[in-house]
């Protein structure tokens, strides 16, 4: 991750299956004998809301608190299994901590506009609650993650006055991982071809339908990571959110840059024996609880 680190910008797309390469055989060696899964549950009538379920084999005494991981791709492409192992490492990380694991698929550009990807967001928090008992979960104590442009939709869930439920988003706390927090398409957004297919032609609207724009907006506890070798501009406006959310509230939120990782091995990383990342976000979540 090192050596691919300062060259990770020059062909993300190429630099990204290295690290996929790289990552699935070490997760292809982890034990999974103790975890349960669901697969392609459907959580809504397009075939793509669908999600899978990951749970301790063994009963828990009381209902778990939920992980909700909303996947990346620029907003026109991406699965939530990249390949067997990813991303369904991130969710298995925390069933081994005691949690049940959400791995969330979506509606994609050009098909589904903004802000359709954090309607389909909406819908899957209100069918887990639907199906809290049956689930053996806490419906209190969902914690929604969104890695990529899968931040994106879950910071304008929580965020946007205009977006979230007027009943309320329903989340006990937002963790958003090298998330597209501002919609661009300036000339160094590798991925600028997926913001206009999903925030539209019209880039006098881009400020008004970017999640940063509602920052003020927060009501619940947030972690905010990005890596070292991030995507250009994501860790800018990552510290952009940073630095108005402390101002507002007058007490920072959560925030890491995970050394020597890049934007993909952020999140490839979880479930190997480099725990840092993954403490750090439980730490995170424990105390919001």
């Amino acid at each position: 991750m090192l050596e691919l680190g300062p060259r990770w910008s020059d062909d993300i797309v190429a630099n990204r299956k290295i690290v996929i390469d790289v990552y699935t055989p070490v997760l292809a060696k982890r034990s999974l004998g103790g975890i349960g899964l669901k697969k392609n549950i459907s959580y809504g009538p397009h075939s793509r809301q669908v999600l899978d379920i990951y749970h301790p084999k063994e009963n828990q005494r009381t209902p778990s608190a939920v992980i909700l991981f909303v996947h990346g791709g620029a907003f026109v492409r991406g699965d939530k299994d990249a390949n067997e192992h990813i991303y369904a490492n991130f969710l298995t990380y925390f069933v081994r901590k005691g949690f049940v694991g959400i791995n969330l698929e979506y509606r994609q550009a050009p098909e589904a506009p903004f802000p359709e990807g954090s309607k389909d967001i909406d819908l899957s928090v209100k069918w887990l609650i639907e199906h809290a008992k049956e689930l053996h979960i806490d419906p209190e104590k969902i914690f929604l993650v969104g890695h990529s442009a899968g931040g994106s939709h879950a910071a304008s869930y929580v965020l946007d006055p205009h977006v979230r439920p007027q009943t309320g988003h329903q989340i006990k706390g937002l963790i958003l991982i090298s998330a597209r927090l501002k919609a661009d398409v300036r000339a160094d957004n590798p991925n600028a071809h997926g913001v206009k297919a999903y925030y539209g032609d019209d880039l006098s609207l881009y400020e008004s339908k970017s999640p940063l724009t509602y920052c003020d907006h927060l009501d619940i506890p947030l972690l905010i990571a990005v890596s070292e070798f991030e995507n250009p501009g994501l860790d800018v406006y990552a510290s952009e959110l940073f630095y108005k959310v402390s101002q507002k509230k007058w007490q920072s939120p959560a925030f890491i840059q995970v050394p020597k990782h890049n934007h993909t091995s952020i999140v490839a990383h979880l479930d190997t024996e480099e725990e840092s990342f993954g403490l750090f976000i439980e730490t995170f979540i424990r105390a919001a609880l």
